[in-house]
């Protein structure tokens, strides 16, 4: 009798090991075949920062599309983020590789964006300048449903913008968020808080104190700076005056048949209308060529395993009611971090 349960544990565990061995290798064969679908593809070859595979272009005459979807931020990096999201050292690599390629003879961005940060969006600007001076190739833009604030920034590059004739545009300004001001709250519930510092603006912006006169002017003074960076790009793209260009910067968003009698677009076609007619400029049989991201494959992505998936935040756990829609105020304003100037329309 001992014998045989003897023998039953040891073919037990002998089962346990090949199954474990089987599970181990089915890991390491999802995860090269994952692999070697990426990499078999034209479109990327190795690893590139911000976690995606490089881009390389084809072995002939080229148009290099790069799409703009989403928020411009650098939020985008992180290896588990979505291959449709805007990744920006990615973008930025990307349009390093386009100026050392001879085969490559323009760059067709694609944007439908709201905007965003401040940083990226020059970042992307300042590229695209020195794609062109380095190359003297041309920029073309063409606005999808959206392409307002930071996304005009980068538009303001292009030699050429085109726009869909229901694309929003415009929104030229900038904005530092909502800043929100809890102290009240935190009186009548007799809340106190103390805040250590070294000068009496170091804390400015934070939740506990009303923002005084003099850190609203800093504030203003902040965006006013930024916003005379961006009247200054459009008004060298378009080859309009900076007054004028500062009375249609109000923040305010554009039609398509608004910014083309504005002088801010080039004209308004549809998108296949508007690639045969970039084709037509640049000439030379050049064909287009998307240029997208494409995250880099890992055991936990080949498993189809996500890892921006979070638990309850301590908002979700607390009882309903005030205090808890003030803990959850304060949580995603946590989360947002500290103000940060954005090119961002409804931001």
């Amino acid at each position: 009798m001992r014998s045989e349960q003897k023998r039953y544990k040891i073919i037990l565990r002998w089962v346990l090991i090949v199954l474990a061995v089987i599970g181990a290798l089915a890991i390491v064969l999802t995860l090269v075949i994952g692999t070697w679908i990426g990499s078999a593809s034209g479109m990327f070859g190795g690893l590139s920062s911000g976690g995606g595979y490089a881009y390389s272009g084809p072995n002939h005459a080229y148009i290099a599309k790069i799409s703009v979807v989403g928020e411009i931020s650098g939020a985008g990096n992180h290896y588990a983020s979505s291959d449709a999201a805007y990744h920006h050292d990615w973008t930025m690599k990307t349009i390093d590789t386009l100026i050392g390629d001879d085969n490559n003879k323009a760059i067709y961005l694609y944007l439908n964006t709201p905007g965003g940060t401040v940083y990226e969006s020059d970042a992307f600007y300042l590229k695209l300048m020195e794609y062109k001076a380095k190359t003297g190739r041309p920029v073309f833009a063409y606005m999808g449903q959206m392409a307002a604030s930071g996304g005009y920034y980068i538009a303001s590059a292009a030699d050429y913008i085109y726009a869909n004739r229901n694309t929003w545009t415009g929104s030229i300004g900038v904005t530092i968020g909502t800043m929100f001001d809890v102290s009240g709250f935190l009186e009548e519930h007799g809340i106190k808080t103390e805040t250590i510092t070294s000068g009496r603006n170091k804390a400015m912006g934070g939740y506990y104190d009303p923002m005084t006169t003099e850190q609203k002017k800093i504030f203003q003074g902040l965006v006013d700076d930024a916003y005379g960076q961006f009247v200054g790009i459009v008004a060298e793209g378009r080859g309009m005056d900076e007054k004028k260009i500062r009375e249609l910067a109000d923040g305010r968003i554009y039609t398509a048949s608004q910014a083309l009698s504005n002088g801010l677009i080039d004209e308004i076609l549809g998108q296949t209308e508007a690639e045969d007619a970039i084709l037509e400029k640049v000439g030379e049989d050049a064909e287009i060529d998307h240029a997208y991201y494409r995250a880099a494959t890992t055991i936990l992505s080949s498993l189809g395993v996500r890892s921006d998936l979070n638990g309850l935040s301590a908002a979700d756990a607390a009882p309903a009611g005030d205090v808890s829609a003030v803990l959850g105020l304060l949580e995603r304003q946590t989360e947002i971090g500290a103000p940060e100037p954005m090119y961002l329309f409804g931001g």
